[in-house]
């Protein structure tokens, strides 16, 4: 198994979820790779971290909404206080399952109001989804939302940055040899924008460099990627807005220097624009 293949696979390793077989062959794999070895870790933090986060009750709204969306023939004739109570079909009441074997099986076990609670809790989360599918932006992107996952992930793991460094010509000859590529690397502190470091991350189904950025108190991951990338990283993105927001994340896009930059922060949109400006207004012989 590659990279490609091992790493859809990741997740269900580390819940125990994949048979024994394919479960050998992802360790084999992870053994002799450091990047999925990176990728794993990853992973765990991030399991970790869900597992420990704390939950909340589904407020009433969202409890209305769902509710608005099933069928109300019944359910609107009962009373207030039965609504509350819980929902009763009469021809519901009647539905016997058959007992027995053969074809004399006798049909005397009523199917009673768990099996209904099973059935409408099952339709409301069929509702809610098919709810908030249809609530998702028009412009929804598989890629965009694969980038704020990566800078999420590494924010989450800790281990945002593999090397760590203000100087560029530290972090620059630090992606030689790890990328078919050689990102751009300045410091913009005269900008208001530090280098901290560097990392590689895998994105657009390829390897790419991330270069992060400090404003105030906020963490700035900036996506390089060859103008003409043959992973499609960048073309198929040619198409979106240059600033947009995506799950609270703020997210930038240009092309400048042969090279397609994403920019991901959770700072306002604005200073993204502003990093934008200092990136295309820097010498070009500071790289």
């Amino acid at each position: 198994m590659d990279c490609n293949e091992v790493r859809p696979l990741l997740d269900a390793s580390v819940d125990r979820e994949l048979p024994p077989v394919d479960e050998r062959r992802v360790q084999q794999h992870v053994a002799g790779c450091a990047a999925c070895q990176r990728e794993t870790e990853i992973v765990r933090a991030l399991s970790g971290a869900i597992r420990q986060a704390d939950y909340h009750r589904a407020p009433d709204a969202l409890r209305s909404r769902i509710l608005a969306g099933l069928p109300a023939a019944e359910f609107s004739s009962l009373p207030a206080g039965a609504r509350k109570r819980g929902w009763r079909f009469p021809w519901f009441d009647g539905l016997r399952l058959p007992v027995g074997g053969g074809g004399g099986a006798a049909y005397g076990r009523t199917l009673g109001s768990g099996w209904l609670t099973v059935l409408m809790i099952a339709l409301c989360a069929v509702v809610a989804s098919v709810a908030l599918t249809l609530r998702r932006p028009a412009d929804a992107n598989p890629f965009v939302d694969e980038l704020v996952s990566s800078h999420v992930r590494a924010q989450l793991s800790g281990r945002d940055i593999d090397v760590i460094s203000s100087d560029q010509h530290t972090v620059k000859p630090w992606f030689n040899g790890r990328l078919d590529y050689a990102p751009p690397v300045v410091d913009l502190a005269a900008s208001g924008f530090p280098l901290a470091g560097g990392r590689l991350d895998y994105v657009g189904h390829r390897r790419v460099g991330v270069l992060t950025y400090r404003y105030r108190k906020h963490v700035i991951d900036v996506y390089v990627f060859p103008d003409a990338d043959p992973g499609g990283a960048g073309g198929s993105t040619a198409t979106s807005a240059s600033t947009q927001v995506r799950d609270g994340y703020s997210l930038a896009r240009w092309h400048e220097g042969g090279m397609i930059w994403w920019a991901v922060t959770d700072a306002a949109p604005e200073t993204l624009t502003a990093l934008e400006a200092a990136f295309k207004a820097r010498p070009q012989t500071s790289e």
